[in-house]
């Protein structure tokens, strides 16, 4: 009996945790909250950004000195003092010029972050729109399973009369079918949607879900500043010099080619020498001093160290000069490309929204009154099940076509909001 509970109770407990798991629903903005400050990869990045910052201090510090000494052994010790001290290597015009490389690199760190965080609240808007339409869709996919079920019921009263399965019945019964195998893929889309969606916020912390919402043609309901109300977009030259004004890959490129710089400084900067000082006491003992007295006092030395004669670091300025070019060659190409990404992106976007505007608020009300109309006639029998039956895909398909122009839009707008680097860019004929 014993072993018996023990194994009910491990089942449970297993039960718990493998299906147990909740989820929170959230807004958009709250979700981008927890994703910025408990994403794992975040995390990473501002590590990074840390140790940019140490480097700084670890690019400015001083040579450590070292303890010098010199001692005198049998007739070498007659008339020669022996020596105790400390040397230090002053290194001349080399710090600065280290330092300076570090914050460069310290500053493209920054730009990396600031860019990594922006991607990350793209991602997630985009999979809470994903999410939205997948659970949507599922809702929709619902609603027909309900209506075929009740369809069948119809049919079935009809079956009372005549004691005999009709044709009507027999594709009521393949329809129902046809449409739990639609919400069983709408449900596993729905799960693939919100695993996504926690995929991208990527938080020890929780799990969570979207809110409950319908995204509507004329209106936002998630939260995105996105230009519903914009009659005609304009052409993308028009808009161009703005929209890569904030590109943040742009900015990196740049400051790439300016620590590429400060690093041919650095190098170049080895060439010049160091000067080496030492300096300590020396003394004589009695014995082998000349005057047979304790004699002591203080020494200074002064070297010039490392002269570049053997080595004149040639093969490290000529490295340090190729990167230089090379990193002038990667700005112009990521301008060249960025323009050419942004212009993909508002292109797509400009289609989604004739997509979207192709669907007349008109054609969807008349629809639905058609729909509901021949709903009402069959159920009196005035109309057989097929033609019923195309009527409502027909609905059905006007319906997903309207959810996926949304989604379009809303991912197309996102997605250029990405290409841009920006999430509040304004049309000027949106301003008022």
């Amino acid at each position: 009996m014993y072993k018996f509970f023990l194994i009910i109770l491990i089942i449970f407990f297993s039960n718990q945790l493998c299906f147990g798991a909740e989820f929170e629903k959230i807004d958009l903005k709250t979700a981008i909250d927890i994703a910025l400050q408990n994403n794992i990869d975040i995390k990473s990045s501002e590590m990074d950004l840390e140790i940019a910052k140490n480097n700084i201090k670890i690019s400015n510090q001083l040579q450590n000195p070292a303890i010098k000494t010199f001692w005198n052994f049998g007739r070498a010790c007659e008339g020669n003092p022996n020596q105790i001290g400390l040397a230090q290597t002053i290194e001349l015009f080399k710090r600065g010029a280290r330092k300076n490389l570090a914050k460069s690199i310290y500053n493209t760190a920054s730009h990396e972050l600031e860019y990594n965080k922006f991607q990350l609240k793209m991602d997630v808007s985009e999979a809470y729109v994903k999410l939205v339409v997948a659970k949507l869709l599922l809702n929709k996919n619902k609603h027909q399973q309900t209506f075929h079920e009740k369809l069948l019921k119809i049919s079935n009263l009809y079956n009372l009369k005549t004691e005999d399965e009709n044709l009507d019945t027999i594709e009521a019964k393949i329809a129902l079918k046809q449409i739990i195998t639609e919400v069983n893929k709408a449900k596993a889309n729905e799960k693939t949607a919100r695993i996504e969606f926690n995929k991208v916020i990527n938080s020890l912390d929780g799990n969570y879900d979207s809110v409950d919402i319908e995204l509507k043609k004329d209106h936002d309901a998630i939260g995105i500043n996105i230009p519903l109300s914009l009659k005609k977009l304009p052409p993308f030259d028009d808009i161009a010099e703005k929209a890569i004004s904030n590109r943040i890959d742009i900015k990196i490129a740049k400051n790439e080619v300016e620590t590429a710089k400060k690093n041919l400084t650095v190098v170049s900067r080895q060439r010049i020498p160091d000067i080496e000082l030492s300096s300590g006491y020396g003394f004589q003992p009695a014995k082998t001093s000349p005057s047979n007295k304790f004699e002591s006092g203080a020494y200074l030395e002064a070297s010039i160290v490392n002269i570049p004669i053997l080595y004149t670091y040639r093969p490290e300025i000529r490295n340090a000069k190729l990167e230089i070019e090379k990193a002038n060659l990667k700005y112009i190409s990521t301008v060249n490309k960025a323009k050419r990404d942004i212009e993909i992106a508002y292109e797509r976007f400009v289609t989604a929204k004739i997509n979207l505007d192709s669907y007349n608020d008109k054609i969807l009300r008349e629809s639905e009154e058609l729909f509901n109309l021949f709903e009402k006639i069959y159920k009196v029998k005035k109309v057989d099940f097929a033609s019923l039956a195309a009527v409502e895909e027909s609905y059905q398909d006007l319906i997903v076509g309207y959810s996926a122009a949304i989604s379009d839009y809303y991912i197309g707008w996102i997605n250029f909001l990405r290409e841009i680097y920006s999430d509040n860019f304004v049309f000027e004929s949106e301003k008022i």
